[in-house]
Order: structure tokens, then sequence, then C-alpha cells
């Protein structure tokens, strides 16, 4: 994964192979510059990362371990995704880590990586590395997306099954263990949580609609095919990005191809509330997923350096 997000707009990038840490609380537009470079240990690829809120330690996984450095890079625990997978592609473990710090959420994707057994979600415990609970999921996943809800402590996990669609769960520590709900869809991809923790945003796994549903039942609020954003369905199709640019406004993502094969993308703004489709953005990204909504009114996207760069629309 390209970015992890924090509560409170800290965000991560892996930029030549370090973790690069982005305090946005100063509301600093144009390039940023890491508030942290935070070197990996030695010999570690990393996957997916994330970082504490007092910046003293950093989180991630490699194919085949979940890892905690301090801003140095010293080793503070490493726990194994175990048995070790021969598989080198076509498998992404990913990490996020909660509000209060506590627990490091990881998806395993542990059919596609050859370990003979399902999919696992995992809570460890953030100090120590050690498991709280897991649980089993019915996929075999490519690699996982997952967004906290800001007030309720739960986690949305996406799992991306490739040509055979997308599971959504959702899940809650308890004294019992983590206790887990999945979507009744296997054909909708998480996009976003709103800022307000109200709606999550969803689109079609075979790219012809974006839907906006109430948190967290799943109720869907309205559903947006291709033609209400002005393009031919038989041309066009939805993107899986996008989000909240605030939490009364959504960024949809149209892409196409013209007839000499140039790729186009379009940018929309729609209200959150009513489904209406509003104004172009202009997101100034170099391709249709260079964009990464704040929900506070900003997005980003990627300059050449691999720093991320911070928009405003006002």
């Amino acid at each position: 994964m390209a970015e992890s997000r924090h509560p409170r707009q800290i965000i991560t990038r892996l930029v030549d192979g370090r973790i690069c840490v982005y305090d946005l609380a100063a509301k600093a537009s144009g390039v940023l510059s890491p508030a942290m470079i935070c070197p990996p240990s030695p010999g570690d690829d990393v996957i997916d990362h994330a970082i504490a809120a007092d910046f003293q330690r950093a989180y991630y996984t490699t194919l085949n371990a979940v890892v905690c450095v301090t801003p140095d890079g010293a080793e503070v625990w490493r726990s194994g995704l175990e048995p070790e997978s021969v598989q080198r592609h076509r498998h992404e473990p990913g990490c996020v880590l909660s509000f209060d710090g506590r627990v490091v959420w990881v998806y395993r994707p542990d059919a596609m990586a050859g370990r003979d057994r399902p999919d696992q979600w995992v809570a460890l415990d953030a100090w120590s590395g050690a498991v709280i609970a897991q649980a089993d999921l019915q996929t075999v996943g490519h690699g996982g997306v997952q967004l906290l809800h800001g007030t309720s402590g739960q986690v949305l996990l996406n799992v991306g099954e490739g040509q055979d669609g997308s599971v959504i769960y959702r899940a809650s520590l308890t004294e019992a263990g983590i206790d887990l709900f999945c979507y009744p869809w296997d054909d909708r991809c998480l996009i976003d949580l709103s800022p307000d923790g109200r709606q999550f945003m969803t689109v079609d796994h075979n790219q012809a609609d974006i839907a906006v549903h109430a948190y967290h039942e799943g109720e869907v609020a309205f559903t947006l095919s291709v033609d209400a954003f002005g393009h031919d369905p038989d041309e066009a199709y939805v993107e899986w990005c996008g989000g909240y640019l605030s939490p009364d406004t959504v960024i949809v993502t149209i892409a196409g191809e013209t007839e000499d094969e140039q790729e186009w993308f379009h940018h929309y703004r729609v209200d959150a509330r009513s489904g209406q489709v509003q104004a172009e953005l202009d997101g100034r990204g170099e391709h249709s997923y260079d964009i990464r909504p704040l929900g506070d009114g900003t997005w980003l996207t990627t300059h050449p350096s691999g720093h991320p760069v911070r928009w405003t629309d006002s």
C-alpha cells in the first residue's frame, strides 16, 4: 500500500524504501517534507506501514512478518507470519494502528501465501507484538484495505480477491476476541469512510457505479452509475479510488479510453447527502489514482520525488 492514514492526520508513505512520516496538523500545502524518516530493519522490504501518534514507534509488514521499530530503525519486536511463505508475489499483508495506539490490526492473505489455511485477521498488542485475538476469514485475498472508524473503535477490512470480487468485513475487539461481521456483498470495493463516521463509500467491483452507505449496517443511501456523470457506460467506468473530500462531499473518478487508446479521467464532486453530482475537481494528479482526499477539504497527490503534495479547493 502506498500510504496509511491516522486520525491526527498523520500519514506515512514509503519513499526510497524508508517510511516517511508527515504531520498535516499545520495545514501546510504544496510538497510536504517528512517530519520523520524511519528506516526499516536491514533486509526488510516494507509492504504496509503505520506510525504511533507520538512518533516513537513505526509498524510495518513484510511478506512474512509484522515489525515494530523505533525512529532510528532499532527493532523493538517482530511477529512472524508463519509458516514462512515461499510465494513472492500476489499476497500483501497489511497493517493499521488503532486510534488509541494499543492494537495493530493485521490482514494476513494466508491462502495466496500458500500457508494451507484461510486468510486471517489478527489483532496484535502494539507494545509487545503478542497476539490478542484472531479470526479466520472465508476469503482468498491478494491484499486488504483497513479503515478505522473514528468513534466506535471498529475497523473495516476490504479483501480483494482479484477476478473473484471483493469482501468487506467489520470488526471490533471484545473480551471474547474479535467480533466479526461480513457485509452481504461480494461485488463492492470499500473506498473510504466519512470523516464524521456516518457513512462509507464503495465502488462496484465491475466498476459500473458508486454507492454511499450508512454506517454501520451498510444501508445504501444512494447509488450513481456512470451515466449520472454524463458518460456512456459502454465507454467509461468508475475507478476504485476517490473518497471523502469533506463530510458532505465525496470525490468520484470516471475514466476511459479515447478511440486511439489514450487514457482519460475526470474527478467529480458529489453531495454525500443527496447524491447530486456537482462540479468537476481538478485533482492535479498524474493519473486517475493519484488523489487521496483527506476529509478536511484538502487532498494529496504525489510529487516526482515520491513525497505527497497537498492541495486545497478554496
